[in-house]
């Protein structure tokens, strides 16, 4: 390439917490009604005091310890000053010099992921435009929010749009947030510069990028973008930009940190961080998604793919877990690539949303004896989407639903066998010539007639034996 790009990430994410950051406020960011979950603080008002979330500090604290981060055992709130209608007090309660976490790192394709700080803050009211109206709910005001600033140690759209996926999967996992993009509950904010020397360029920030697929756009049309204005001998001016769905756009020129005015919160005491907080908090941090990634490779060493769909859905690799739990008990065999098989393609395929065990009729026990009869050859590969597809209705068990249908595998099909020779003497005339898919056909046919009850296997031997 002609010219370097350099990138960083910032990423804002709001919290499961029971109440708002500064006050008792419900925290539901579920709520459609809007101006519900609000009081004096969260609404601004003169006079109010806030009080710290306790909760949402030691769940910030646990994402630091995840992402390998040092903790700041000393640090304090401060005041951001700017206006903007969905800012009720005109200045919103945040961290500058002292984030709660500073210094972590996050491997991406192998590559070190530096990340500068993690910090908390309070989230804004959310602005509705109607028309030339703007309406504000103020539900989400005060909401718990933390930020997560990397280093610029991306060169490419595709490895800060995996950072963004892992990090979600990351909190997820640690229950610490949905993340869920299209909610608004993970905002990714990217900073794009681009150079031709040693000198980093003029960094572009590119806000409001609603889902993982937009990251990655809207970074390679940055770049594109920038590169084409230096071919023209155009200067890059310093700005945050918007993304419409096909390109960026102007907003607005980008503020430094001086124009804030950051101060310390005089409402608010500092904070002491104990080492024995740090302590019991990391072992509250449970397997992570990259852990896992080696876990399952090493314990059951089933297909790569197969080991990222369990990973994106934490729920399903449970389920897996629990399958292979019971299969042992059953068949005194792991069979873990036939289970993954059957896992992440034909029951996936029958969910229609996301996959949640509590939803399923169908429990691991049966899954799992399930999977023990079709290893035994009790039905054919044809008959286990049959029984599949019931379980998933009923939730019945395999080998009941195996016994009322008359699903069992059919072995004796010489009669069978012979009545498709008779009956089909161009195929055979086709077979003898040497065309194989003659055979396929009467194969087809046999399948047809013992409702997909027979082995394919021992029809091609039967076939292939009794055609003179």
């Amino acid at each position: 390439m002609k010219y370097k790009p350099t990138i960083g990430l910032e990423i804002h994410v709001e919290l499961k917490t029971n109440s708002k950051m500064f006050c008792s406020c419900k925290n539901d960011l579920e709520e459609t009604k809007p101006n519900i979950n609000v009081c004096p603080v969260c609404m601004g008002h003169p006079g109010t005091l806030p009080v710290i979330n306790e909760e949402a500090i030691n769940r910030v604290i646990k994402v630091g310890l995840a992402l390998d981060c040092g903790i700041n055992q000393s640090t304090y709130f401060e005041r951001k000053n700017y206006f903007y209608p969905d800012l009720p007090k005109g200045y919103q309660i945040s961290q500058y010099a002292f984030p709660l976490c500073k210094n972590g790192n996050l491997y991406i394709n192998g590559s070190k992921i530096r990340i500068e700080r993690i910090h908390l803050e309070e989230d804004t009211a959310k602005l509705i435009h109607d028309g030339k109206d703007t309406l504000v709910d103020f539900n989400r005001a005060g909401v718990p929010l933390m930020e997560l600033v990397t280093e610029p140690d991306f060169d490419n759209a595709v490895d800060a749009q995996k950072f963004a996926q892992e990090l979600q999967l990351i909190l997820r996992y640690m229950d610490i947030s949905n993340a869920d993009m299209e909610k608004g509950q993970m905002r990714v904010e990217a900073n794009i510069s681009v150079s031709s020397g040693r000198k980093l360029g003029t960094k572009i920030e590119v806000k409001n990028l609603n889902s993982f697929r937009v990251v990655g756009k809207a970074i390679e049309y940055e770049i594109k973008r920038q590169s084409e204005a230096l071919d023209k001998g155009e200067r890059v001016v310093q700005e945050t930009r918007g993304w419409d769905g096909n390109k960026t756009f102007s907003q607005r020129i980008k503020e430094q940190a001086h124009d804030y005015r950051y101060f310390p919160e005089p409402d608010l005491p500092p904070l002491k961080i104990s080492d024995e907080l740090v302590k019991d908090l990391r072992l509250e941090v449970p397997e992570l998604p990259d852990q896992k990634r080696v876990r399952f490779k090493d314990q059951y060493d089933i297909q790569q793919q197969d080991i990222e769909t369990f990973i994106s859905n934490r729920d399903l690799s449970e389920f897996y877990e629990k399958v292979m739990s019971e299969l042992k008990e059953w068949s005194g065999k792991d069979l873990p690539q036939i289970t993954a098989n059957y896992i992440t393609s034909d029951l996936l395929g029958l969910i229609e949303d996301r996959f949640s065990e509590d939803e399923l009729k169908i429990t691991p026990e049966n899954f799992a004896e399930f999977i023990n009869i079709l290893n035994k050859g009790e039905i054919t590969s044809k008959i286990a989407k049959t029984v599949l597809l019931e379980m998933f209705n009923t939730g019945k068990d395999p080998s009941d639903i195996i016994r009322e249908q008359g699903l069992s595998r059919m072995d004796d099909v010489e009669d069978v066998v012979k009545k498709i020779i008779d009956n089909n003497p161009k195929a055979i005339e086709d077979y003898s010539k040497g065309k194989d898919n003659a055979l396929q056909f009467l194969i087809g046919q046999a399948m047809a007639q013992t409702k997909g009850r027979a082995n394919p296997d021992n029809l091609r031997k039967l076939f292939t034996k009794l055609i003179k």
